[in-house]
């Protein structure tokens, strides 16, 4: 059992999530107090263009609990997520989602678990029943195509709501990576790891921020940062093709002069240019891909900009 004078610290990155945020405040503190921890609950507004960060200046000017982080425009999940574990000051913090599909009633199962000696206590959510086909479908597949890809292993069903240890947080700020995958992260550190399983609960109000769009970019960073396997990939590919290509051409021209038909055809000389031009490109995409993360690291450019908080400055 940790101390008396123990530490929670909850991380919720938020991107207009107004409709959201008394109702996870309540359901925190609820929870919260049962553990008879102190805590602290650290919002990050990442660029909302609706009241969140306004609600939450409010909030935190009559709840001594309530933090804010401000970052000067919308850096994405990943990135505000790290916003708030630099500031927190917690000997545990846990990473949730502001619209209550995380379910707060789950903290002090993971803070029990921690108190057992585990540094990282996940959680797996169980299949939701009313999630559409689409969903589960592109959910399920995400998972096995980036195991199968990538040089890490990601179970079915985790998500950014964990409790990690102060001492992984501090690991994370040893890396220099442009581009964050936490989730990806937590697993490649190690440590002493505990999953949790758990059934969503619905989103109390607002829409998914996450669109296809958004989904195909956070599968092919998490790819792209843990692996090269595209690039030898593409390397096969190549290869199988050609040989392919051989195998064709040789067959072709044997019917061709065993029959006495002509070699003839600019449909399938077409097709040829065609099929190649798009594999070369498919190659070099994966290529560029790769250089274009060098690149942008090269910059050294910060991964989040912080515009304004009321969490004051560790000493």
């Amino acid at each position: 059992m940790k101390m008396n004078t123990t530490k929670i610290s909850i991380v919720i990155p938020s991107f207009n999530e107004e409709g959201n945020i008394e109702i996870m405040i309540q359901s925190l503190h609820h929870e919260l107090k049962k553990t008879g921890y102190d805590y602290e609950l650290i919002f990050v507004d990442d660029g909302s263009r609706d009241q969140t960060l306004t609600i939450l200046q409010k909030l935190s000017e009559i709840d001594s609990k309530v933090f804010f982080i401000e970052l000067s425009r919308n850096f994405g999940h990943q990135n505000a997520l790290m916003a708030g574990l630099e500031l927190a000051s917690g000997d545990a913090i846990i990473t949730m989602d502001g619209d209550m599909q995380h379910p707060p009633s789950l903290i002090p199962a993971l803070i029990e678990k921690w108190n057992e000696g585990y540094d990282v206590v996940y959680t797996r959510r169980l299949e939701d029943k009313n999630l559409s086909a689409f969903k589960k479908t592109t959910s399920k597949y995400f998972y096995k195509f980036i195991n199968y890809i990538s040089e890490i292993k990601i179970e079915n069903g985790t998500a950014d709501f964990r409790l990690m240890d102060k001492k992984i947080t501090k690991v994370f700020f040893t890396f220099s990576e442009n581009e964050l995958f936490i989730r990806g992260l937590v697993n490649w550190v190690g440590f002493k790891q505990y999953a949790i399983e758990y059934e969503p609960a619905q989103r109390f109000s607002g829409t998914s921020k996450y669109t296809i769009k958004k989904m195909i970019q956070f599968a092919l960073k998490g790819i792209t940062s843990f692996s090269i396997r595209p690039l030898y990939i593409s390397i096969f590919l190549g290869l199988a093709i050609f040989l392919l290509a051989t195998l064709f051409y040789t067959v072709y021209v044997s019917y061709s002069l065993f029959y006495g038909h002509p070699i003839s055809g600019w449909a399938s000389l077409i097709f040829t240019v065609v099929f190649f031009g798009g594999l070369n490109l498919i190659i070099l995409g994966i290529i560029g891909v790769y250089v274009g993360k060098l690149f942008m690291q090269s910059k050294n450019r910060p991964n989040y900009l912080i515009r304004d908080t009321n969490i004051a400055p560790k000493i």
